[in-house]
């Protein structure tokens, strides 16, 4: 769809890598795993992996992902998968669900940001107090 379109899977500026919502499609444009948010999630996330090594860079770089669903009720299915790929990396995440897909067959599409490492380890930002 990239060039039918008009976009880019991924793009990088600098060290930046913005990953645009990625479907559960195989090589040819057909649906993964069709009635199944865990085989749809993993299809998305391993489009999201290779996009990201294209650019210089892998999993180890994301900074956050959006999980999209058509049904809020899968959150927990999609998010074991997800924690396949992050659980170690522990970016941040939005989840939501939305009325529908351009295909129906779609159950979830992933997004991904990066920032290309310059070799200092990531913090993670603790919770502000409430007093």
């Amino acid at each position: 769809m990239e060039s039918v379109v008009g976009f880019c899977r991924a793009v990088r500026v600098g060290p930046y890598i913005s990953v645009g919502g990625t479907a559960p499609v195989d090589s040819e444009g057909k649906t993964v795993g069709i009635g199944d948010p865990a085989a749809q999630a993993r299809q998305c996330l391993e489009i999201i992996k290779e996009a990201l090594e294209n650019a210089g860079s892998g999993m180890e770089d994301v900074v956050r992902t959006r999980v999209i669903l058509t049904n809020i009720e899968d959150w927990k299915t999609v998010i074991d998968v997800r924690a396949e790929y992050f659980k170690d990396i522990r970016p941040v995440d939005t989840i939501m669900q939305v009325s529908r897909f351009v295909n129906p067959e779609w159950l979830v599409e992933f997004e991904a940001d990066a920032v290309v490492s310059d070799g200092t380890e990531p913090e993670t930002v603790e919770p502000l107090s409430n007093d």
